[in-house]
């Protein structure tokens, strides 16, 4: 994952902050200063907090974690559909229902009422139902992918919520806090930043700002994974290696001796071969393994 630089930040407008007489001042560790009657946010310092939030997502995802992006403000609503669709995790670019988080059980009676309509619709069972009624469920149907299609997946709760804009998702925010869900969130100077745990100062309003940050976690979640598949098959391969190692050692137990001694005896024989046998050795038995029988 290649990290964002300031240039591409300064490129996508990421700088210009609101007027300067609707700003928060909590924001202002975070300001350059004021110009033309904008403030300016400071790019070096979002440079810093940005890397360190994109570390904090990829380091979740590889532990095994999920990530809930959420953005319902118009500017974002298509930019937060598609990168989360793209690194296929959860997401909600419509509206946040109250209780998405903490009424979480309620919630996941509306997805099955989704996918219970879903399934009639595949299987044509939608049918045997009359045409009135077919129409009204498809209305219903259209409202329930608006609310929560992009959560329809979500078995549990998310490990970390990114988010565009922490004055318009407050109530998200809200959620978070009350189950302790770390929240990373696109912060501009009219917000409070003081319940985002991973802030990310810049202009949370313009496309193209909005589309660069987001881009950026979509890639940080797709090195998470990455890297907990690599950890996955490394673990696989030395599991295999170990395993065949240990069958070749036992082989060459001659069979009188196993019927002679007892057989933890013969176990305990084999075990300290195979420590004792060199790496290099049972590596190169793997590597002259059919390339098909090797994960």
């Amino acid at each position: 994952m290649a990290n964002v630089t300031v240039r591409e930040m300064l490129q996508a407008g990421l700088h210009f902050g609101h007027q300067t007489r609707r700003w928060n001042p909590k924001m202002k560790p975070y300001i350059y200063g004021p110009r033309n009657g904008i403030y300016i946010v400071n790019l070096d310092l979002t440079k810093r907090l940005f890397d360190k939030a994109c570390d904090f997502i990829t380091g979740e995802v590889k532990n095994g974690g999920s990530i809930l992006f959420v953005g319902t403000k118009r500017q974002a609503q298509s930019i937060i559909n598609e990168e989360a669709k793209r690194c296929g995790m959860f997401y909600v670019d419509h509206r946040w229902l109250g209780g998405m988080l903490t009424n979480f059980q309620t919630i996941k009676n509306s997805i099955e009422r989704l996918k219970s309509i879903e399934s009639m619709q595949e299987d044509g069972s939608i049918n045997r139902f009359p045409k009135k009624e077919i129409l009204l469920m498809e209305k219903e149907r259209v409202k329930l992918e608006r609310n929560v299609g992009g959560i329809k997946d979500m078995r549990k709760l998310p490990s970390v919520i990114f988010l565009v804009d922490p004055r318009k998702e407050s109530i998200a925010i809200n959620e978070a806090i009350k189950l302790n869900i770390p929240v990373v969130a696109i912060t501009d100077t009219n917000c409070d930043p003081d319940n985002v745990d991973f802030i990310i100062p810049g202009n949370d309003d313009a496309i193209r700002s909005i589309r660069l940050i987001t881009n950026h976690v979509a890639e940080a979640v797709l090195t998470g994974q990455a890297l907990k598949d690599g950890e996955e098959a490394s673990e696989e391969a030395v599991a295999a290696a170990m395993g065949d190692a240990g069958s070749e050692m036992a082989a060459e137990v001659p069979a009188e001796e196993v019927a002679e001694k007892p057989v933890e005896e013969v176990a305990e024989k084999v075990v300290k071969e195979v420590v004792e046998k060199p790496v290099e050795e049972v590596v190169e038995k793997v590597a002259e393994k059919p390339a098909e029988t090797r994960e």
